[in-house]
């Protein structure tokens, strides 16, 4: 797209939007929000970002390729299934740790590393075929 005001506000509202898809994914499991949506907001963000500047523009800010990004995230939510498998206890069930960080008791459950993994699956995965998709129209 040729126009001077997308150009000028596509990087903030990539911003806003990759800061709102983190919100949504740190809301959590259980209420509206997740990995899942998180990653379609991200993943909408460097479309947009693909949309003002190019497909390579994209590229060149991820550094890494996206489908190493869905296989991390792939990897990090199979993972936290299997930790309960070897804690004996059934596949995916959840367990808690509380690590003391700076004074503070922290919990953190296997739900939200799952969670992460999701909202990485979902963020590589579209933007690889949205990025596809750009190039494809772009030749």
């Amino acid at each position: 797209m040729n126009s001077l005001i997308f150009r000028t506000v596509a990087p903030v509202v990539t911003a806003l939007m990759l800061l709102f898809s983190v919100f949504v994914l740190l809301r959590g499991h259980n209420e509206p929000g997740g990995g899942f949506i998180g990653g379609l907001i991200a993943a909408s963000g460097f479309a947009i970002y693909g949309m003002a500047f190019g497909v390579q523009a994209v590229r060149r800010a991820l550094y890494v390729h996206p489908l190493s990004v869905a296989g991390f995230g792939l990897l990090m939510a199979c993972l936290s299934g299997f930790l309960s498998a070897f804690a004996g206890v059934p596949f995916m069930t959840v367990l808690w740790i509380t690590p003391h960080i700076f004074g503070v008791d922290v919990p953190v459950a296997t739900v939200t590393s799952f969670d992460i993994g999701v909202y990485l699956v979902v963020v590589g995965a579209i933007t690889s075929i949205a990025l596809a998709l750009g190039e494809r129209e772009s030749d």
